[in-house]
């Protein structure tokens, strides 16, 4: 077992390196993944470590072998199913955005209350009512989530979710959970997400602002010295 934050820097890795191997790279140091990451050296090479791969001083990392070696840690091999819950414009974003993008880890069913969607294939998934849950999880072995339901509705969807069976939730609904011991989740809160990157645009404009003042404070005092002299 290691860290969510390990499993979350091996999935960044593993887009980087995909982004190089399409560039042609074929070989990359810990000091280049840790400059694309946003991490050190030595935490890259801590990481890769944990998936048993190892480079070497003078070649690096064999950018092709070490995709493969990441994918066969993170990945479960025989593949695993996910549901969609709700089919909003958020939810019909997710899976036009999925789909194909992870061969072991697909998409393959959703549910929604609405009977005009109840029955479509939407994106290439078919939609089944809510009632249809446990049936449809055990029939295809559905054990991931992804919760994409208004607030209100988000903590029932998500009971019905853990008596089916499910284990993992992806939940964008902004709503915290309360799962049993054993069921983990993830919380994708765009809003606040937002929130945060428009308070830190004004800190950054406001920081801005007081270098170019601070600056030319500075040649104005450094021309007021010429004058005197």
């Amino acid at each position: 077992m290691v860290s969510h934050r390990t499993v979350g820097r091996l999935s960044l890795y593993r887009r980087l390196l995909n982004g190089l191997a399409g560039q042609g790279t074929r070989n990359v140091y810990s000091h280049q993944l840790a400059a694309m990451a946003g991490a050190t050296p030595a935490q890259v090479r801590r990481d890769l470590m944990a998936v048993g791969y190892m480079g070497s001083s003078t070649h690096g990392y064999d950018v092709s072998e070490l995709t493969k070696s990441i994918g066969n840690f993170l990945d479960d091999q025989t593949g695993q199913a996910a549901a969609l819950f709700g089919i909003g414009n958020l939810g019909r974003a997710i899976l036009s955005y999925f789909t194909g993008r992870r061969p072991n880890l697909s998409i393959v069913a959703a549910f929604d209350v609405d009977e005009n969607k109840i029955g479509r294939v939407i994106h290439g998934c078919r939609c089944y009512s809510v009632e249809e849950l446990e049936t449809v999880a055990r029939e295809n072995d559905i054990r991931l989530g992804i919760l994409a339901v208004p607030a209100a509705a988000a903590q029932n969807v998500a009971e019905n979710m853990v008596r089916a069976g499910f284990r993992g939730i992806l939940n964008f609904a902004p709503a915290p959970l309360k799962v049993p011991a054993g069921v983990y989740v993830e919380d994708i809160d765009m809003t606040m997400s937002l929130e945060k990157v428009a308070y830190f645009a004004r800190q950054g404009a406001r920081l801005q602002a007081a270098e170019i003042v601070e600056q030319e404070n500075s040649r104005v005092l450094e021309t007021a010295k010429g004058d005197q002299q």
